[in-house]
């Protein structure tokens, strides 16, 4: 039986996490059910983008990703069945399948169109368990809903080069549980603008001059342990998922700060790559 993952705004103090977790073990009472986090912030499709993006394929093929944030049906907010990369995806149509989708092309796309089968008003403990049930259990995604080619796109997110091909303008998609500010630019594509060429890089008033591969890269560690710079070294770096981070060296975000807190970055505040 496919693993089924769970990824939600849900929270954990509440009921609804476990209450998604029964309905779907009453549906299928031997599946392996995996969450990837019910944490994201509230309505932020690009967090949830960011996580699953960097967490499904690290699964087996064929497992179901239940995406559970901003998922109410509503005429702009359709309820979506994705194949894409060997994996399924059920999700509202808010632009989140866009980001994860974005460097792949989807190799089935539907819009769900089962709720007239169910009576209560909260669908994603019904109609996504159902549709995540259908697909367990062998169906087609072509019996739960229409064939479509478009999904609501989300571009104000993505980097942009400007004309001179010399500075990419990105912004902030998501910071880290130890601070660290994780922008939308990756590491492809600012190689394919770099070129080898010097680098600024600039958020808010914060300047870095040179990206590292990790962390570790940025420490001297020839130098004896008590000259070292270490805790409190700002660092750019492409992190483990291949995207510009601004990070601090060891920081710790409940004791000496971070580079959200310490930098004044926020989410989706402006981060410029100027190449010379």
């Amino acid at each position: 039986m496919p693993i089924i993952t769970l990824t939600s705004d849900f929270g954990l103090k509440d009921h609804t996490v476990s209450a998604v977790k029964g309905a779907l073990f009453s549906e299928l009472n031997e599946a392996e059910i995996v969450d990837i986090s019910h944490n994201i912030s509230p309505f932020n499709y690009t967090e949830a983008a960011y996580i699953i993006k960097n967490a499904y394929h690290h699964f087996p093929k064929n497992t179901i990703h239940i995406i559970g944030v901003d998922s109410e049906l509503t005429p702009e907010n359709k309820h979506l069945a994705i194949y894409l990369d060997g994996h399924y995806f059920i999700c509202a149509d808010n632009g989140i399948l866009s980001l994860i989708a974005s460097e792949i092309k989807a190799d089935k796309i539907v819009e769900i169109n089962i709720h007239d089968k169910f009576e209560r008003n909260y669908k994603v403990l019904e109609v996504f368990i159902s549709v995540a049930a259908h697909i367990c259990r062998g169906g087609d995604l072509d019996v739960i809903g229409k064939r479509i080619t478009e999904i609501n796109q989300l571009t104000h997110v993505r980097p942009i080069v400007n004309q001179a091909q010399d500075q990419i303008i990105g912004h902030i998609i998501y910071i880290d549980n130890f601070g660290n500010v994780i922008s939308n630019i990756s590491k492809s594509f600012y190689k394919s603008v770099a070129k080898g060429r010097d680098v600024l890089i600039s958020a808010r008033s914060t300047k870095f001059h040179k990206v590292y591969a990790k962390y570790s890269e940025a420490i001297n560690f020839e130098t004896p342990k008590e000259n070292r710079e270490m805790e409190g070294k700002k660092i750019a770096l492409f992190n483990s998922s291949d995207f510009l981070e601004l990070a601090i060296y060891k920081s710790n975000p409940l004791s000496v700060g971070c580079a959200s807190s310490l930098f004044g970055i926020k989410y989706l505040d402006t981060i410029t790559v100027k190449f010379s």
